[in-house]
């Protein structure tokens, strides 16, 4: 494998469709993006873990959108782990690349060395659209169940959009050469696509509880959608990672009797959209005085970024909505 064909296979999402099963789906491969969102934080390992492996999902569900502008994950739990949120941006032109940002938030002192999903507790998984100015943003929720992240997206296709969605994830630690070691991370999404209202969002729950697939699909497509979970159950960590299986290829090998159709892959990096010009917007809604008690002994008023860690620095004569007021004599 060269080092031009791993760049092309990493950092992008292939879209394809099984002919055989009614069956849509996506592979991505991340690896620059999660370094791009991983190294801006001093997180510990098992939040690394969460924090990848949401990312991952925000880039096989972004592309899976017929999205204009903005998908946003979030968790929110009483945990040791207190929120995650990813934001993907979907392209502004064909050929871009879609932009992924991610964070979470977590209270050091309750980090244990269980297992990741073990650090969230009680809370809701979040799915929001943003399509962009002139429509109502969209935001289902479902609450956190099962034993990872991926189980909670399936819980919320299933419930809130009535689409059998199945996830097959694996992310970690690679080390490969004489590189730094490093976050790496793979994965399948596949969807039931039915013959009639694809995009069902009535939002209704089923007997006692949350849907499943077996309460949406019928006996055909039922047997189509247990066939397609059955051989994607085969697939191999190393196989989802990468990176010397590309993604065409690890579908043929899972998929080969199902009629396997690829599409053009879209390419993800890692994108933030805060800026000086943004923060001072996000100021606009206070006055002088409340200026004032987030001005520092040095006098400047300051600013981070929790996606990117970037840092402003402005005069507090300068933000605010009395900043923009003409003066008095004027």
């Amino acid at each position: 494998m060269t080092l031009g064909q791993k760049i092309t296979w990493d950092d992008t999402v292939l879209p394809f469709q099984l002919d055989k099963s009614d069956t849509r789906g996506r592979v991505a491969r991340l690896d620059g993006v999660l370094d791009g969102i991983l190294r801006q934080h001093n997180y510990p390992e098992q939040v690394e873990a969460l924090v990848a492996e949401m990312a991952l999902l925000t880039a096989l569900i972004g592309q899976a959108i017929k999205l204009r502008w903005k998908l946003s994950l979030q968790v929110q739990t009483k945990g040791a782990v207190r929120m995650i949120a990813t934001d993907y941006y979907a392209p502004a032109k064909e050929g871009d690349a879609a932009r992924i940002r991610a964070y979470a938030s977590y209270d050091p002192d309750r980090i244990t060395d269980a297992l990741p999903f073990e650090q969230l507790g009680e809370g809701y998984f979040a799915v929001l659209i943003d399509q962009g100015e002139g429509t109502e943003p969209y935001q289902g929720i479902t609450p956190i169940a099962g034993s990872s992240l991926s189980e909670c997206a399936e819980a919320y296709f299933a419930q809130s959009e009535q689409l059998p969605t199945s996830f097959a994830l694996s992310f970690g630690k690679s080390t490969e050469g004489d590189s730094a070691e490093h976050w790496r991370a793979g994965g399948i999404m596949l969807q039931h696509m039915p013959k009639a209202s694809p995009f069902a969002t009535d939002g209704g729950s089923g007997e006692g509880g949350l849907l499943s697939a077996e309460d949406i699909i019928d006996d055909e497509g039922g047997e189509n959608w247990t066939r397609a979970n059955t051989l994607l159950s085969t697939v191999e960590e190393l196989e989802l990672i990468g990176p010397l299986v590309s993604p065409s290829e690890l579908l043929v090998r899972l998929f080969h009797e199902e009629g396997p159709r690829v599409f053009d892959p879209q390419a993800v990096r890692f994108g933030c959209t805060c800026s000086e010009d943004r923060v001072r917007s996000s100021l606009s809604i206070y006055s002088a005085k409340d200026i004032a008690t987030m001005t520092t002994p040095e006098g400047l008023v300051t600013a981070d970024c929790q996606f990117c860690s970037a840092h402003y620095i402005l005069d507090p004569k300068t933000v605010g909505f009395e900043a923009e007021e003409p003066s008095s004599d004027s």
